[in-house]
């Protein structure tokens, strides 16, 4: 079944996806007999043992995830003219302070944690509290390709294909009640495998924690995703679990996520109470409202290198703002921020 998303940011996926990539899914298709079926709904699907995207596979992936592979439904919300960021670049330049402060310490180190068994606990204003293994919040749904932008804070962007599912729904199990008004969400503190958690230099109050008000947590943009480029999460990507949430700065899309929530005060959140006059809650993406040493007018978008710096305009709310602008209607987006 295929995703429509009413926007104008929406595109198929031959338009974002280089043509190489998207030839061979088209041959895949074609080979197992889905050609008549699929062939006029290009993305739509695609087997577990098949990359969409040319990268490694792992040759063990988890039956959790796995298993909703072969249901993946696909939907893009990201402009005509956009590529899909290579998978070496989205998984060697992140930001998971948990592991180091370099770009490339996440992958460096990332892979020491286990991430097998996980569990994550739901409490708060609901009517389902409980720990639950990532395998019990997943089953109940397929899982989705979302085509997303990530525009971290530091200026630079990415366009990343995530496999998850909607925060929306995990919310409705758990049944809120009357008092939720925010969700608060808590990274995994690993010791043994995070350097920088004891580290005596780290000015972190760990875990590391964010927030959502509650329509930004149940509006469908908002996902949890458990993979990537048709794989597994990796580890330094926010395995096995992570919040994306494409119109906010990175920061907010909280990874290897432990614990959420249900709240209903404003929940603290660790780069606004580190220093708030540079980090606020919302965090959304405003080429308006600079960072106090970093202009947010402009964004590199990677992969760049010594020819071509890749440098263009950003975008209110990161391109999302047919889909988010009503969220935010009557703020002060510069006092909010």
């Amino acid at each position: 079944m295929l995703i429509r998303v009413p926007s104008a940011s929406r595109c198929s996926s031959a338009d974002i996806t280089p043509e190489s990539v998207y030839l061979s899914r088209r041959r895949f298709m074609a080979a197992s007999g889905a050609g008549l079926a699929l062939g006029a709904l290009p993305g739509v699907a695609f087997a577990q043992d098949v990359s969409p995207y040319e990268v490694p596979v792992p040759a063990e992936q988890p039956t959790w995830f796995t298993e909703k592979l072969p249901g993946v439904q696909w939907r893009a919300v990201v402009p005509l003219d956009e590529t899909i960021t290579p998978f070496e670049d989205a998984t060697h330049y992140n930001n998971f302070y948990e592991f180091g402060p370099d770009k490339g310490d996440p992958a460096e180190h990332a892979d020491a944690m286990d991430i097998e068994p996980w569990t994550v606990q739901i409490d708060g204003a609901v009517e389902k509290p409980g720990t639950y293994s990532v395998a019990d919040l997943v089953q109940p749904h397929r899982l989705e390709e979302r085509i997303y932008r990530l525009r971290c804070v530091e200026a630079w962007s990415m366009v990343i294909p995530w496999l998850g599912f909607p925060l929306g729904e995990l919310i409705r199990r758990a049944g809120p009640t009357g008092g939720a008004k925010y969700v608060a969400f808590e990274t995994a503190v690993l010791p043994e495998v995070m350097p920088a958690v004891d580290s005596r230099f780290s000015l972190i109050d760990w875990p590391y924690r964010e927030g959502l008000r509650i329509d930004e947590a149940m509006h469908p943009l908002t996902i949890l995703a458990v993979g990537m480029y048709g794989r597994i999460l990796e580890e330094q990507n926010g395995a096995p679990m992570r919040l994306v949430v494409p119109w906010k700065y990175g920061f907010k899309s909280i990874k290897s996520i432990v614990r959420l929530s249900l709240v209903e005060e404003q929940p603290y959140t660790t780069w606004q109470n580190l220093a708030p006059e540079e980090y606020g809650f919302y965090a959304n993406v405003n080429p308006n409202v600079d960072h106090p040493r970093w202009t947010q007018a402009r964004e590199r978008r990677l992969p760049a290198n010594l020819f071509s710096t890749n440098v263009r305009d950003t975008l209110m709310f990161n391109g999302y703002a047919d889909e988010v602008a009503s969220l935010y209607q009557g703020m002060d987006l510069a006092k909010f921020y």
